[in-house]
């Protein structure tokens, strides 16, 4: 055979060999498309034609309702919900809801007058208003942006009018415009709590296993250096790496996409301190052991991979099946999310999320403590 074929035949096999003697480059080829594309597909799986969901807000809740309201109940394209009277405007910002309906006379906090189809609500119920023609009827609450709330509006108008139990209510028709309910407002939290997670993992995971692979860490040995104060300081290096990244981000999102920050500023500077913590013990744990930056790679992606896909970072984690939601709220990147989303959209403290950030607490104790246990420096 010419030299030249066999030459190329030779190199050719030998990159093939190469490449499956890479575990890491196998898993990125072929498992992850394969991985998710089951995950989104779980995610968003074809489903019976979702019911639409609708919140009654009245004195009494469903015991007091209109006669009107047995109708809509009787829709089987309608689930009806008659929540807490303070719970409706997060309800239908997060879209646990589709559509809400205010009894007249309901009042909230606050204390003026709502006289625009697109008026903002305070928190709690939206005041009840009047006008030259007398009292107003029912308050119907659309979310604009999201295509489920407009259909669910026409629904219920479209069956009232149907109906001749009894008369329709005259409706008033109003739509949430509070910040937070954009799509950029539920994402930018998700990104900075990927981006924490990245960079614990591998600003270091992978700094220490190229300490190890270069010899670096065994120089250490020599040194009355403790192990643990040594770990303790790339924890702490990587953390004051970390704020100035996220400060970048929550500027670049609050200029040029009007993201806002409803809660204390110093509690989300606690939060990301907390997350970048765990995430930070976690890659410790990663590389006490491992001695190649493929083996810390293929480690690395093991555990990003889950939490890439479940823990609500470009979509809500409420879509995954009921009986998936206790391991996707087991995981740190979902707590995180969750804790940085009640921060920056719902403004509220750290007590409030102590659950999360309990969460957090443990992961990054836990990894810590086990990579102290375990960690070898070659």
């Amino acid at each position: 055979m010419n030299t030249r074929w066999t030459a190329l035949i030779e190199l050719t096999s030998a990159r093939i060999r190469e490449f499956f003697r890479e575990p890491a480059a196998i898993f990125w080829v072929y498992g992850f498309p394969l991985i998710m594309a089951l995950s989104l597909g779980i995610a968003f799986r074809d489903r019976p034609q979702a019911k639409l969901n609708i919140d009654l807000v009245a004195p009494g809740g469903d015991t007091t309702a209109p006669a009107w309201w047995s109708t809509l109940q009787e829709d089987p394209r309608l689930t009806l919900h008659t929540p807490a009277p303070d719970a409706w405007t997060r309800r239908l910002r997060d879209a646990k809801t589709d559509l809400v309906l205010i009894a007249p006379g309901m009042t909230g906090s606050s204390s003026g007058s709502a006289t625009s189809s697109n008026a903002t609500p305070s928190n709690g119920i939206a005041p009840h208003e009047t006008s030259a023609g007398g009292p107003s009827g029912w308050q119907v609450w659309s979310e604009p942006r999201r295509a489920d709330s407009l259909l669910a509006r026409e629904v219920v108008e479209n069956v009232l009018h149907r109906q001749t139990t009894a008369p329709p209510p005259d409706f008033e028709p109003r739509e949430l415009q509070e910040a937070g309910s954009r799509y950029i407002d539920f994402l930018i939290p998700g990104l900075l709590g990927m981006n924490l997670r990245g960079g614990g993992l591998f600003g270091v995971g992978f700094v220490l296993v190229d300490m190890r692979v270069k010899k670096l860490l065994k120089r250490f040995l020599a040194t009355p250096l403790r192990h643990g104060d040594f770990l303790l300081s790339v924890m702490l290096s990587r953390l004051l790496f970390m704020l100035p990244e996220i400060l970048a981000l929550l500027l670049f999102s609050r200029f040029l996409f009007g993201v806002t920050v409803r809660g204390s500023y110093g509690e989300l500077a606690l939060l990301v301190l907390l997350g970048g913590f765990c995430f930070a013990g976690i890659g410790l744990l990663v590389a006490s052991r491992a001695t190649t930056l493929e083996t810390a790679s293929g480690l690395m992606n093991l555990l990003m991979l889950p939490m890439y896909v479940l823990s609500g970072v470009f979509f809500s984690a409420d879509r995954f099946p009921e009986a998936m939601q206790p391991l996707v709220r087991a995981l740190p990147l979902t707590a995180l999310n969750d804790a940085l989303r009640g921060v920056m959209l719902e403004g509220e403290s750290l007590v409030e999320l102590s659950r999360p950030c309990l969460t957090l607490v443990l992961w990054g104790v836990l990894s810590f403590a086990v990579a102290l246990r375990i960690f070898r420096w070659k």
